[in-house]
């Protein structure tokens, strides 16, 4: 088994210092260059889909199936980071966005466009998991959270940023226009990769091997049954909130113009939110983010079908922004802490999956409740949803991850000490063998204090 992740050197050997500055231009740079092309997209997909004759329901699909190729995408994301690194997984990525939007502007009937959507939303995969995965080796653990949440917030920044270049550009003109305005953001990504280099070359990438996936699933099946388990609750929550906003804005009887901007102010709040968190989580531990995040979305969203006026819903909506925003980083963060070296990339796609695929199907829950007559009850399962997930990260993240609270991070440091000496005592209980799971626990001391 990979050491512990917290016994990796803070930075590649060889290599300066690595701070948040150093890291705008080639990492933060792109990708928020990246995500305002796929920012302005989002409103329109399904306005692009009506203009090629799709019914409401087929138009609303093509929206969903940006998602459905990220889900489809993640696994072979890490498999393609592994093998080519991260980096050229990212230009790799730039150039099949650029032919699947290329093919999204020229589609002439709606099965065109929704396989090229599919195939935008798998490249979009590979862009973000390589990002992550090079960020989770070459940032030192103490700056990790701040460095993950910013990325996290590059995303939030161009997803704002991006709906308002787009209605811009496509003032008085055909709504296809937005895929090359998409187009002309990645071709700048991919100069940016091209011509700035990264801050640092990752320690472990000559160690590497390409590792099968299902062998790492085997390995961290454990991880994956129950801190995944949490992970794919999270994910529910936050795509939920994205439904049940402009949902419940129509049942009041809320104009789309309101609801825009609920839904924009509820955006600004969420964007504004993801440095704080990534720094609290450095300093006090992932709990102290990854809990309230999940208490305050799931509370806001449950206590949704409770307001009846735009005042009470745009609070409730800066809530709900609020919560979402302090999370930001968070599932990257955890992902870092506990992905092994040897097989990082591997690792990263299956935990973005089970991501995603709570992403896709919180929705889906709440529009199975609506279908069925109660967009409330829909609205308040995924409430109580946010509430489970908050106690499925109070009860995993410590066991797997060193960094869930200063108390864990002691206690590893008190293992990590007593293999570098041990003849030396120590009050951490019988050190752990070396293929022990790296979740910070002590073997035969049960999980390390919080």
């Amino acid at each position: 088994m990979n050491s512990h992740p917290a016994s990796r050197p803070a930075s590649p050997p060889g290599s300066g210092p690595v701070s948040l500055k150093s890291l705008i231009p080639a990492v933060f740079l792109p990708v928020l260059i990246f995500e305002t092309g796929m920012g302005a997209l989002a409103p329109v997909l399904a306005l692009s889909g009506r203009a090629l004759g799709a019914g409401v329901g087929a138009a609303g699909l093509i929206l969903a199936l940006l998602g459905v190729g990220q889900i489809l995408g993640d696994v072979p994301a890490g498999a393609l980071a592994a093998r080519l690194g991260d980096r050229k997984a990212m230009l790799v990525a730039s150039g099949v966005t650029a032919v699947t939007l290329t093919a999204c502007a020229l589609a002439r009937n709606i099965w065109e466009l929704a396989l090229a959507v599919t195939l935008t939303g798998a490249s979009n995969a590979v862009f973000i998991l390589a990002r992550q995965s090079y960020l989770t080796e070459v940032v030192p653990p103490g700056l990790r959270a701040r460095a993950l949440s910013t990325l996290g917030g590059m995303s939030r920044v161009g997803a704002f940023v991006g709906p308002f270049l787009g209605a811009a550009v496509l003032t008085g003109r055909p709504v296809r226009d937005i895929y090359w305005l998409a187009l002309l953001t990645t071709a700048v990504t991919a100069v940016v990769l091209l011509t700035v280099p990264d801050v640092a070359d990752p320690a472990a990438a000559t160690e590497r091997k390409p590792v099968p996936v299902r062998s790492v699933l085997r390995e961290n099946r454990k991880v994956f049954l129950t801190l995944g388990l949490a992970v794919l609750l999270v994910g529910s929550v936050r795509a939920t909130r994205q439904t049940v906003l402009p949902l419940w804005a129509e049942h009041l009887g809320q104009s789309p113009s309101s609801t825009s901007v609920v839904f924009g102010i509820a955006g600004l709040i969420d964007t504004l939110t993801f440095y704080p968190s990534g720094r609290i989580m450095d300093r006090a531990g992932r709990l102290w983010i990854a809990v309230p995040s999940m208490l305050v979305l799931g509370g806001a969203q449950a206590a949704l079908p409770l307001t009846h006026s735009l005042a009470s819903l745009t609070v409730v909506a800066m809530l709900i922004g609020f919560g979402n925003g302090i999370g930001s980083g968070i599932l990257m963060t955890l992902g870092a802490d506990v992905a092994p070296p040897q097989t990082r990339s591997q690792f990263l796609g299956v935990w973005r999956l089970c991501a995603d695929s709570g992403s896709a199907g919180g929705p889906l829950v709440v529009s199975a409740a609506a279908t069925l007559g109660s967009l409330a009850a829909g609205i308040a399962i995924m409430g109580a949803v946010g509430i489970a997930a908050a106690g499925a990260l109070l009860r995993w993240v410590p066991r797997y991850s060193p960094f869930a609270t200063t108390g864990t991070r002691r206690a590893s440091t008190r293992v990590i000490g007593a293999r570098a000496h041990p003849a030396a005592p120590s009050d951490a209980g019988p050190v752990p063998a070396h293929d022990d799971p790296p979740d910070g626990t002590v073997r035969g001391s049960g999980a390390p204090r919080v």
